[in-house]
């Protein structure tokens, strides 16, 4: 498996074998209140001046984003957090609600510049804001089991060429699992970098997995996206022993980034 998924990122001539894909959505920008309802947890990250990426509210003041996210691709150093804002449904120039970050950590597995495959199965990262977000119209979104192959899944991100509102593309397949890393055939571009995967189970809406990077497999655009099981409860673990490690990268072995609530809709698989 290790060797298909590096497959899938250099994309070896001659693969032939293209996993079946079922139809999936096409992207459709939020560009209004009534489209964004229940999406507004999502928000854009800016991260200092020069690069943003896309992170999603799991808990009042808490961000869950790419652990990639928090350096600066230039220097491979980390973002200042004085320099970390969330805007939580930003569109058309206006936020729902503005947050500065108190603190931020990336998984302590990851490594900016480590080994590509390591980089994406921990590619996780949580912010924590200077206040939390108590809106009746911002609801955090509660985290799901990884899915499955073959398994319907959604994702709300911005974008280089979608900076000013989220867009939502409510069905795309994972292709291929592992126990850490998702294949997806979700669109996805620099800016996604930290959007949340969604799943609908049960009639809720959970967040499954974070966008890590896009690839190609096979001369197709694909995501790739990091699991949420065990890496997550050891990011919290980090955040909450007041742990702020701190990786120093080797800018010139990064792969390519994919980014410098109940009433949320959302079609059912």
């Amino acid at each position: 498996m290790l060797a298909f998924f590096l497959t899938a990122l250099i994309a070896v001539a001659g693969v032939s074998a293209v996993p079946a894909l079922a139809q999936d959505g096409a992207l459709r920008q939020l560009e209004t209140g009534d489209d964004s309802r229940g999406w507004n947890a999502v928000g854009r990250l800016n991260m200092g001046r020069r690069s943003f990426c896309t992170g999603a509210l799991i808990a009042p003041q808490l961000v869950l984003t790419a652990a990639h996210c928090l350096f600066d691709k230039t220097t491979g150093n980390r973002i200042p957090v004085s320099e970390i804002e969330f805007l939580a449904g930003w569109r058309n120039g206006r936020a729902a609600a503005y947050r500065g970050a108190r603190a931020a950590v990336a998984h302590p597995d990851y490594t900016y510049g480590g080994a590509r495959m390591a980089r994406v199965a921990h590619d996780l990262a949580l912010i924590e804001l200077d206040q939390p977000i108590r809106l009746r119209s911002i609801q955090p979104f509660g985290t799901g089991l990884q899915p499955e192959k073959g398994d319907r899944v959604g994702v709300v991100s911005y974008a280089y060429d979608r900076s000013e509102a989220p867009s939502v593309q409510e069905v795309c397949e994972v292709l291929e699992r592992q126990p850490d890393i998702l294949m997806l055939s979700c669109t996805v571009d620099f800016g996604s970098s930290g959007a949340p995967i969604f799943a609908m189970r049960d009639g809720v809406v959970r967040v499954v997995s974070v966008i890590s990077s896009k690839a190609e497999y096979a001369g197709r655009n694909v995501a790739l996206g990091t699991a949420l099981e065990g890496p997550l409860q050891e990011l919290r673990a980090t955040l909450e022993a007041g742990s702020r490690p701190f990786q120093q990268a080797d800018p010139s072995r990064r792969m390519m980034e994919a980014g410098a609530g109940s009433s949320a809709k959302f079609l059912k698989p």
